[in-house]
Formats: structure tokens, sequence, C-alpha cells
């Protein structure tokens, strides 16, 4: 049974900067392709990076060239390197499969950014 936990959110200032880590069980990881998603609040859960499980990577165009999506498969972890955050990155964010999703979410990671 796949089991996903995500870490690493936290409080930043604008500017500032997170790296967000999702451990991955209970499966072959690395047949995967991960994504990194978040839902700010009163707003629909979005697709924000993924990494196919070659490593070529894709960005929601609002986090382009400030996320960075990686992974470990000796580890079994996903990442996301956050620079330069905005207020509007504000959100929980998800790991999971990519386009589609594992069927359930885990309880994802806090970052908050103030201005």
């Amino acid at each position: 049974q796949v089991q996903l936990v995500e870490s690493g959110g936290g409080l930043v200032q604008t500017g500032g900067s997170l790296r967000l880590s999702c451990v991955f069980s209970g499966s072959i990881f690395s047949i995967y392709d991960m994504g990194w998603y978040r839902q700010a609040p009163g707003k629909q859960r979005e697709s924000v990076a993924t990494i196919i499980s070659g490593g070529s990577a894709n960005y929601a165009d609002s986090v382009k060239g400030r996320f960075t999506i990686s992974r470990d498969n000796a580890k079994k972890t996903v990442y996301l390197q956050m620079n330069s955050l905005k207020p509007e990155d504000t959100a929980v964010y998800f790991c999971n499969k990519a386009y589609g999703g594992f069927g359930f979410w885990g309880q994802g990671t806090q970052v908050t950014v103030s201005s």
C-alpha cells in the first residue's frame, strides 16, 4: 500500500526559500511519474510540477524559473525546491503520482509566505 509523507513547509517572508520533501513507501517508487500539487484556501488543487521516472520535469507557468522538482529514487523521495517565494504561493502542498494520483492524498505540508 502506497504511503506519502510530505514535510518541509513553514512560514517564510516574500523572496525566501523552502525545500519540501515527500517520502514514498509501499511500492516501487522509480516507476512512477511524480508531482507536487498545492491547494490554497478557497481554491481547487492545482499541479505545480511534475517529474517523470527518467528525471525530466515540467512546471506550471506560475512557478517556472522559481521552483525545481527533483527525485532520489534510492531514497524514494521527491523534492520541491522553492525560491523567490511570493504570497500567492501560500497553500498546502501535496505530492502524488503525476497525472491522476494514487486515489488518495497525504496530509500535505503548509507553506505560508508573508508579504
